[in-house]
């Protein structure tokens, strides 16, 4: 009884997380075409924007001012890379949450694969940033290979079972 109580846990939380890599794939495909259509100047302006409101309440939120330091020090490699990640990823994510949400067994492994190597990658860049968005984006990857990992472990045993199921 507990034992299906906490699969049943794991599963709408692995349906949960899935989901939240696709909406967070969407998010980084159109963010990854505005960061490519925006000027430097452009980006800067809508961080400046942005954080205004918050700044006048308070002068010294921690969020709002390394948003606007970030957006002063954005170096044109810094912008090709935010692009290139960002719709790399979210393109990636897109497709392998489609196929997981459908429980295709071609999307395990890849998803797998892709989500670790994309941590390592973020680790790196993370070494040379000290990025705390970045280091968010690291660990809610690493909590979907968790869950992955959980749900093919789970669903292996269906397929040897019944072969039939599409790959």
């Amino acid at each position: 009884m507990i034992r299906t109580v906490y699969k049943k846990y794991l599963h709408s939380l692995f349906i949960l997380s899935v989901a939240a890599k696709g909406l967070d794939g969407l998010l980084e495909t159109v963010g990854g075409v505005l960061v490519l259509l925006a000027s430097r100047m452009d980006l800067t302006n809508l961080v400046i924007f942005l954080t205004a409101p918050e700044l006048a309440e308070d002068p010294t939120d921690l969020v709002a001012n390394y948003l606007r330091h970030a957006a002063y020090h954005l170096s044109t490699s810094t912008k090709n890379f935010a692009t290139a990640y960002l719709l790399i990823n979210g393109i990636v994510k897109m497709v392998l949450v489609t196929g997981l949400l459908r429980g295709q067994r071609w999307s395990y492994r890849p998803a797998l694969v892709l989500l670790v190597v994309f941590v390592g990658y973020q680790f790196y860049r993370f070494t040379h940033t000290h990025s705390m968005i970045l280091l968010g984006f690291m660990c809610l990857d690493l909590l979907a290979v968790g869950l992955i990992w959980i749900e093919y472990r789970g669903r292996r045993g269906s397929w040897l079972r019944n072969p039939a199921i599409p790959r």
